[in-house]
């Protein structure tokens, strides 16, 4: 009979080695023994050094391309996702983009219309603000990601935008919206305002914080918010610390976006609730085509009705591969696309 046996696999990569019988007094059997190879082949999803298989391999299949046709990224198996260049344009994306939860990703449009309203300087604190009694209770209500804050407490206006991006304490983000606007849902109608004046078409915000399952958007939606809340240079030294403190608790609170400090990334915002899944907007440093280019991914609703800790690791796992990716691919695709012109 023949053995089909997977000798090496990465990720959804499999090599098969197949092994053959042969009667050499009745040699019709090698044929029949060739055929039932080719089949199990087919059954095991080897269909020969390289190629990839599985579901990462459909996922493949409906990729689009982008400004760099020739490069290839390696996309997640399911969700959405999409990748650009700032001042390049798009390198493709990964799914239907109808709009799905966001999750957290919701607190880098809140973050976004605060600066609009309250700009800062990179290194300057802005005025003190004074805690309410709300975010007070929120913080040790153990029902959701919130941050040890004490009625009455004055903490900077930088000091809470880093409580409501690196540990994405939701009792923050609607404190914020509540000093803004004096609602939360008189804040909310300026996230989409904001929302429609960047073209997100497919994106609708219910909340500040993101915890409500009615705030949905798509990947390119949030690059295009990702792309403009980058160019905020104290947004960006936030999303990039690794941790931050609050004054009279003694240990640090850390960013919940785990690929920070490695493969140049440099940001952004995670994002996970067990509707959403996983989710990740990410931006990383790429020296390419003679200068340092920004490159921004998102990836959208992996591993969604699992646990969060789960669809988290799967979001931040895809996001990884892409880095990785683009890293490797983007400087030979930037020279192989300059000769072409």
């Amino acid at each position: 009979m023949p053995l089909i046996s997977p000798t090496a696999a990465s990720g959804d990569r499999v090599r098969c080695h197949i092994g053959l019988s042969y009667d050499h007094t009745r040699r019709w059997r090698s044929v029949w023994a060739a055929l039932l190879a080719m089949t199990a082949m087919v059954a095991y999803g080897c269909f020969g050094p390289g190629e990839p298989v599985g579901p990462g391999a459909a996922a493949a299949e409906e990729a689009t391309k982008g400004v760099l046709p020739g490069l290839r990224l390696q996309w997640p198996a399911e969700g959405q996702a999409s990748v650009l260049v700032d001042g390049l344009g798009s390198l493709g994306g990964l799914g239907r983009q109808e709009p799905v939860p966001i999750a957290s990703l919701a607190k880098v449009m809140t973050a976004y219309v605060l600066l609009k309203g309250h700009p800062l300087a990179r290194d300057e604190p802005g005025r003190a603000i004074e805690v309410d009694k709300t975010a007070a209770y929120e913080s040790v209500s153990g029902t959701e990601t919130a941050a040890p804050v004490r009625a009455g407490q004055r903490l900077s206006q930088r000091k809470l935008l880093e409580l409501m991006l690196l540990p994405s304490a939701n009792n923050i983000a609607r404190f914020l919206a509540r000093w803004d606007s004096g609602s939360q849902k008189a804040f909310v109608q300026k996230m989409n305002r904001a929302a429609t004046d960047l073209g997100m078409k497919n994106t609708i915000y219910t909340g500040a914080s993101g915890i409500e399952t009615t705030t949905e958007s798509t990947a390119d939606d949030q690059l295009k918010l990702a792309q403009e809340a980058m160019k905020d240079r104290t947004f960006r030294s936030i999303v990039a610390q690794r941790s931050t403190t609050v004054p009279g608790s003694p240990d640090p609170i850390r960013n919940t976006n785990e690929l920070l400090g490695s493969d140049g990334v440099i940001g952004l915002k995670t994002g996970t609730t067990t509707p959403a899944g996983g989710n990740l907007l990410w931006a990383t440093k790429v020296r390419a085509g003679g200068k340092e280019r920004l490159v921004l991914g998102a990836v959208l609703h992996q591993r969604a009705d699992t646990s969060p800790m789960e669809a988290s690791e799967a979001a931040q796992d895809a996001s990884r591969s892409l880095i990785r990716a683009v890293r490797q691919g983007l400087p030979a695709a930037l020279t192989e696309g300059e000769s072409r012109t």
